[in-house]
């Protein structure tokens, strides 16, 4: 890792896509998606009707409300979106206390829905996760998943603050630099905006986002990371809240170091279940015969990589955290992404080849992969993450914290111990410890769990689902390994379809089985 303190992502959010969804799943929504973009055209040859709502944000100018309207235009860039995708910015105000100030430009993508006027629903906005990853990039990468829906709503997506081209946060060597320096490139760069970077402040922008597309309500699908800014959103505007899906959920009642420990404890159990898979099932496993062989093992080899980090293709190398990372978006995947770890493990031990690893966290989403002139999705993340924890304990304590982090796994801990110190020197306070999430009054939420989820544990979704209040979260449990469940578990992708179509929930306490069960 190039950077001093990185820290894990909570989503797919780097190509988020690709880190929740098993490749089978993927080629059969995509078939779906290739069928209804031939059949676009001709079920909108009838004139489209833009939806109006009549209830504006409050304590917002009229030039900001009514007097806006979102001019969409054939998108520009990221190239995958040159074709079928609109775009369009909406103006929002830096500072929500001085809303007559100065105002940004938030980045808008938008896929048109394909069903009749009379059938569509609205517009269903998508996070991806992160935080720090751009929506606007990601809407052309992860549309097939989401296709089914297309029938019913438009898609839309956009750049939190501080991500890709909305106030994009700069901690480089210069102010154009998208690359991460610290605390105090972030400080020169971008102080200016830095304080009005952060969860609460996007969940703003959100509604102003949900009265200029037409909808009354909010409809919100958000994944990992995504799920705090769509429950924060839900705390903050309950009586605006439509159907929302919070998928793979982060835990609300955890602060950031905590969350460090929990993460940890649940990538190692992940690894550990693909270890005794691999002894079982896989010839010349390259972990061993279980899950201790594999911790020795991964030992050793980190202590070479640390040594002399091996070559991983394009100039790059690959260390010992690099190793953890790595290794850590390959279970993302789940089930599929097991015998691919495994071919690039034995690439790794027995050639001293980095390339299959480095290559296959790339493709699935790696949160330090090189992309798009636009991304910063490290200073991003970073920014973000630090603005909304208020956590800044002295070095004695962090130093204990990051010894328990490293303890908690003996494969990932050392390479996760570093998140403790990310915010040790930011130059402004965070905004609390936890988020508030609680929704009194507000519609149903959908909230998903994967009971073998690495990167956000089970428990987390249980707990969104009870700090959003009574009648408000209602609980999917899927026994699914991998980050995320959503298209790739039938029976949680028909309950999902079905509450946005028709803002029915699943019973509580439904279970859907997978490959855990």
């Amino acid at each position: 890792m190039s950077d001093a303190h990185p820290i894990p992502s909570r989503g797919p959010g780097f190509s988020v896509g690709a880190r929740i969804v098993a490749v089978l799943a993927l080629l059969a929504i995509g078939a779906v998606g290739a069928f209804l973009q031939r059949d676009a055209h001709h079920r909108n040859a009838e004139p489209r009707t833009e939806f109006t709502a009549t209830n504006p944000p409050t304590g917002l100018p009229a030039a900001l409300t009514t007097g806006q309207h979102l001019h969409w235009s054939r998108c520009t860039s990221p190239p995958s979106a040159r074709k079928g995708y609109d775009c369009a910015v909406m103006k929002a105000p830096l500072d929500y206390r001085k809303p007559d100030g100065r105002t940004i430009d938030v980045a808008l993508i938008r896929l048109k829905a394909t069903g009749p006027n009379d059938r569509r629903i609205g517009s269903l906005v998508l996070n991806f996760g992160g935080p720090g990853a751009s929506g606007v990039s990601g809407l052309p990468d992860f549309r097939n998943q989401y296709a089914p829906l297309l029938d019913r709503y438009d898609l839309v997506s956009f750049d939190p603050r501080g991500v890709g081209t909305t106030i994009p946060v700069r901690c480089g060597k210069s102010a154009d630099d998208t690359g991460y320096e610290g605390a105090d490139a972030c400080a020169e760069h971008s102080g200016a905006i830095l304080p009005y970077i952060g969860t609460a402040h996007t969940a703003r922008d959100l509604d102003l986002m949900r009265y200029l597309l037409g909808d009354e309500r909010l409809h919100y699908f958000g994944v990992s990371y995504g799920t705090e800014l769509g429950a924060v959103y839900a705390h903050q505007y309950p009586s605006h809240v439509g159907r929302l899906v919070l998928e793979a959920s982060v835990d609300p009642t955890e602060d950031h170091d905590e969350e460090q420990v929990s993460q940890v404890k649940a990538v190692q159990a992940a690894f550990d279940r693909f270890a005794v898979h691999c002894a079982a099932r896989i010839r010349d496993c390259p972990t061993g015969d279980g899950s201790e062989e594999a911790a020795r093992r991964m030992a050793r080899l980190a202590d070479r990589l640390e040594k002399k980090p091996a070559p991983a293709g394009g100039g790059r190398t690959l260390d010992a955290d690099d190793l953890a990372y790595a290794v850590s978006d390959h279970l993302d995947l789940g089930t599929a992404g097991w015998p691919l770890l495994a071919k690039a493990l034995t690439a790794l031990i027995d050639h001293n080849d980095g390339r299959p690893l480095a290559k296959g966290a790339d493709d699935i989403g790696s949160a330090d992969r090189a992309r798009a002139p636009h991304d910063n999705s490290r200073a991003a993340r970073t920014a973000i993450t630090c603005a909304d924890s208020s956590l800044r304990p002295g070095y004695e304590r962090l130093d204990r914290d990051s010894a328990r982090v490293e303890a908690a796994s003996p494969v990932f801990g050392a390479a996760w111990s570093s998140g403790v110190y990310l915010c040790y020197d930011w130059p402004f306070d965070g905004e609390r410890v936890t988020p508030k999430v609680n929704a009194d009054g507000a519609a149903p939420v959908l909230v998903i769990g994967g009971t073998g989820d690495p990167t956000t544990p089970y428990a987390g979704a249980r707990r969104m689902a009870r700090a959003l209040g009574d009648g408000v979260g209602v609980l999917l449990t899927a026994e699914e390994e991998g980050h995320g469940t959503y298209p790739q578990n039938r029976c949680v992708t028909e309950a999902v379809n079905r509450y946005l179509r028709t803002g029915r929930t699943p019973a509580p306490g439904t279970v859907c089985r997978g490959d855990m069960s």
